[in-house]
This record gives structure tokens, sequence and C-alpha cells, in this order.
């Protein structure tokens, strides 16, 4: 079971006890707002949600990580891998992702925790390319995707929802020690 840990965070295995706080994220209409149509999540709705990440553990080897505040323990909302089966086009695929409660919003976190997720995807999993997807104006998520090193591969639209998405990419680093 991964655990990574980086200055500020521990990236983690979801717990029955992450759905309350991860609920409270979801229910905000400010974080919610670029995620899909922008429609908020209840408990019920975070529960299966939280359900098909751990099952992406399973059946992937990868997934999202619950993100905690070493200093304090709180559930900051989370980040890691899954296979965009939402959009066909760029598949074969792997994405990484993040959703941060809105007090965390602001201190690098999101940043953080996402290289140590994609640190975790191309040296303990081999992955050899990694997307991001967001949608057009989120401009936050964006600015993110350039610190890590992303560029803009292609803009489509989600086919759920109709709304203009960029496709980021970002491919290993060449390293000695990596398995051809």
């Amino acid at each position: 079971m991964p655990l990574i840990l980086t200055p500020r965070l521990v990236l983690r295995r979801w717990r029955e006890s992450d759905i309350a706080p991860m609920t409270t994220i979801n229910a905000d209409p400010d974080v919610m707002r670029w995620i899909g149509d922008g429609s908020v999540h209840d408990a019920e709705q975070t529960r299966s949600t939280m359900a098909r990440w751990e099952h992406g553990w399973e059946t992937e080897g990868f997934g999202l990580f619950a993100v905690e505040v070493r200093a304090t323990g709180e559930l900051a909302g989370f980040t890691g891998l899954s296979v965009p089966h939402y959009l066909p086009e760029v598949l074969p695929a792997v994405e990484i992702g993040w959703r941060l409660g809105r007090s965390f919003w602001g201190q690098g976190l999101a940043t953080e925790a996402a290289r140590a997720a994609l640190d975790f995807g191309f040296a303990d999993r081999g992955l050899e390319r990694v997307v991001s997807i967001a949608q057009v104006g989120n401009d936050a998520s964006e600015r993110i995707m350039n610190k890590l090193g992303m560029r803009v591969e292609r803009a489509t639209l989600d086919p759920y929802c109709g709304r203009a998405i960029r496709v980021h990419a970002l491919n290993a680093p060449a390293t000695a020690d990596r398995s051809p």
C-alpha cells in the first residue's frame, strides 16, 4: 500500500473517515465549478466515487491518493493517477488530477502533491507519459500543469458536458536506470 510523504503532506489510500471531509469539499460550488458540468456531489455520490477510486488501485496498480496535511491530519482533498475513460480520444493514457478544499488553495499544496504523484507514476509504476485535462478557464489548474512541466497537447470538448477542455502532457524524465 503506497504511502508518500512530502514536506507538508501525506499521500495515502482512502479511509472511511475521509467520506465526511471529502463530501464537504465536493459540496462546495467553487471547488466543483470546473469538474464536469459543475454540479456538487452529496455524501452518497462521494462514497461511490471514493469506492471507484479505490477500485482503480486494485485494477490499475495506481490511483487517487487522499491528501492529508501532515501538521494537522486534515484531509485537504486528493491527487493522483487514473485512466481518463471519459475522454476516449486520448486513450490509452494515464491522467494526473487533483481537487483540494478551498481553504487549502493558494499554498502550493496541489503542486506539491501532484509532483509526488507524478514521481510515483514515473519511478514506481514505470509510466512513460501522463496527461492532465482542464476545462478552458480553469487557470489555477493550468498553472499547476505548467509548474509540473506539462504542455498543451490538444484542445477538444468534454463529451459528457460539452465544455471546452485542454489536454496537457508530460513524458517521463529520461534516467539511466529506467527499464526499457
